[in-house]
């Protein structure tokens, strides 16, 4: 007997903000979620990395996920979500950043919305919630090419920081 969508699992999902809308990610691609730090930038990088920061010894290329989905609202951009290296393929650890974290919630497949994001890149769907809608991202967007600058050092970047 085929399971129906109603009796899928739910996924956890981490919401969070950039500018004036909240996203989430399934929370089994997330290693951990850290405060936004000192960066250093890398230059020539793509628009979209921000630089790269120590982490416990690792260098993780950040990106700025507000480039790669056009959004153009500012935030306070105070958190950083890490992704599971096991879990993501781009050559190094990487993370996003982020205005902040909400919460961890459970989504039950009935409640992600598809049908308006076929052609959206990087977009898994519309949660609907009570009084708003939440946009569940894929950290794999087609067109992110950043394996080069994740497994490039910080020594390499000419010592430039710039504060977070």
């Amino acid at each position: 007997m085929a399971a129906t969508e109603a009796d899928a699992e739910p996924t956890k999902v981490l919401e969070f903000g950039l500018g004036d809308g909240t996203y989430c990610l399934d929370i089994g691609v997330i290693d951990e979620i850290v405060d936004a730090g000192e960066l250093t930038r890398i230059p020539n990088s793509p628009d979209h990395v921000e630089g790269v920061m120590d982490l416990r010894g690792r260098t993780t290329t950040i990106v700025d996920p507000k480039t790669l989905f056009a959004i153009e609202e500012d935030g306070p951009r105070e958190r950083i979500v890490v992704f599971d290296d096991d879990e993501i393929d781009e050559g190094g650890t990487v993370g996003w950043m982020v205005d902040e974290v909400f919460q961890v919630r459970d989504v039950a497949p009935e409640d992600v919305d598809q049908g308006t994001t076929v052609e959206d890149e990087g977009v898994r769907g519309i949660v609907k919630s009570d009084d708003r809608f939440v946009v569940w991202v894929s950290p794999d967007v087609d067109g992110i090419d950043i394996g080069d600058v994740a497994d490039s050092s910080p020594d390499d970047a000419g010592g430039e920081s710039v504060e977070a």
